[in-house]
């Protein structure tokens, strides 16, 4: 029987990598190194959540698929938002931004690894992001423009090395999307005493704004197996809700200390 040739699929591929590395890496190599792992704790942990798959990772940069381009841009949004907190509220030189990239294309099954334009194109569109950046190809936006609540701006045709066609490009305002901790939306209280209950003055109190807190729902079956889907639903609630820009959502890490 002829060989039928390599397997394809069609797969949602985010590329990803630190700016500036290397600069980083000859400036201080144990500070680099520390801060690349606390970064890739939040960048792998969304891709996880999000139903993502690691098949590339060499030094601080990271390639995935999913099967969903939805789940794709959603992980890359969470991390990077992620990403921007964690660096409000570190030294300048413990800082790290990410570029990434995504594309929808057709790649080639080789073990556990993924081969083709699909994947090119997605490592093209990431090094022509912005720092903290993400850039999407014109058919990954096609998918998840009327999908999600994201500001998404069309940022032309690119011509890419080794890729036969220019690619349509657009990105997404990042600096729009919410936090994710209620405490980075709310200022100190101020606190009064008792004989200063009865008054109204504005300078007694600071309203905080209201937050939603999604709490682990409980496996009633009492079979362990069931835990990972209860766990799901309630991750998946929480990155959903995440997206919205009216109101902060308490991060998972937070919810699951109420199991």
């Amino acid at each position: 029987m002829a060989d039928s040739g390599p397997r394809r699929k069609l797969a949602a591929i985010l590329a990803a990598d630190v700016v500036g590395f290397s600069k980083l890496m000859g400036e201080n190599e144990d500070r680099t190194l520390r801060n690349l792992k606390a970064c890739r704790s939040l960048t792998d942990e969304a891709i996880k959540l999000n139903h993502g798959r690691i098949f590339g990772s060499a030094g601080d940069s990271v390639i995935a698929e999913f099967g969903s381009p939805v789940d794709a841009v959603v992980a890359a949004t969470e991390f990077q938002r992620n990403l921007r907190d964690r660096n409000e509220g570190v030294s300048d030189e413990d800082q790290m931004l990410f570029r990434v990239g995504l594309n929808l294309g057709d790649v080639i099954i080789e073990g556990d690894n993924l081969y083709g334009d699909g994947v090119n194109v997605a490592a093209r569109l990431e090094a022509s992001a912005e720092p903290g950046g993400i850039t999407l190809s014109g058919k990954f936006h096609d998918e998840v423009c009327r999908k999600l609540d994201m500001s998404f701006v069309s940022t032309g045709e690119q011509v890419m090395k080794n890729i036969t066609n220019p690619v349509p490009t657009y990105k997404i305002e990042v600096s729009s999307l919410p936090k994710t901790e209620a405490s980075s939306e709310t200022e100190p209280i101020i606190e009064t005493s008792a004989e200063d209950q009865g008054s109204t003055s504005d300078q007694d109190y600071v309203e905080i704004p209201p937050a939603i807190a999604v709490l682990p729902f409980t496996n009633m079956g009492g079979d362990p197996e069931q835990e990972y889907f209860a766990d799901g639903i309630t991750e998946d609630i929480i990155t959903n809700l995440s997206l919205w820009r009216t109101f902060p959502v308490i991060s998972r890490n937070s919810s699951f200390t109420f199991r």
